[in-house]
């Protein structure tokens, strides 16, 4: 009973605007290379500007599908994008073109809506490489602002002393 009545969730979510928005977006970004294109805009602006596209995708995995796995497994593939994209010297640019990230979340979203093992399987996977990754910043956030603290003790000292 409970998967029938996912499985037409499933199905109404698939035929509901914001799916067939985010299809187009991802289509629009990654086969016409406008990711690419954006990210040569410098300073990062492109490479971010692309990103704010994702939240379709984070739309749909948190608040339509309701999963925080692949929530975090799409968050994890728009952020590496970020990240490669803002590579110096073009080379995140050229990288850029090829990653295609969109694409990556949109077959992510359409293997979990059809109950696919292999991307619930890379779904879970992604899941945790973004829980640890996650940490890491929190550590390494944490780290420098005890750093930051002892500086500001050393300079106080050697300031009014």
């Amino acid at each position: 009973m409970q998967t029938e009545k996912r499985q037409r969730y499933n199905e109404q979510l698939k035929n509901s605007r914001i799916y067939r928005t985010t299809q187009n977006v991802s289509t629009f970004l990654d086969r016409y290379y406008l990711d690419g294109v954006a990210g040569l805009i410098p300073g990062g602006i492109g490479d971010i500007a692309t990103a704010i596209f994702s939240l379709f995708h984070v739309y749909l995995s948190a608040f339509r599908l309701r999963s925080a796995p692949l929530t975090l497994a799409i968050l994890n593939n728009t952020l590496r994008d970020v990240l490669l994209g803002l590579i110096p010297f073009y080379v995140g640019d050229v990288i850029d073109f090829f990653h295609r990230a969109n694409k990556k979340n949109m077959g992510l979203i359409d293997g979990f809506l059809n109950n696919d093992e292999t991307i619930i399987h890379e779904v879970n996977s992604k899941a945790k490489q973004a829980l640890i990754v996650f940490f890491c910043f929190v550590f390494a956030i944490f780290l420098m602002i005890r750093l930051l603290i002892w500086l500001a003790s050393e300079l106080g000292t050697i300031i009014f002393n």
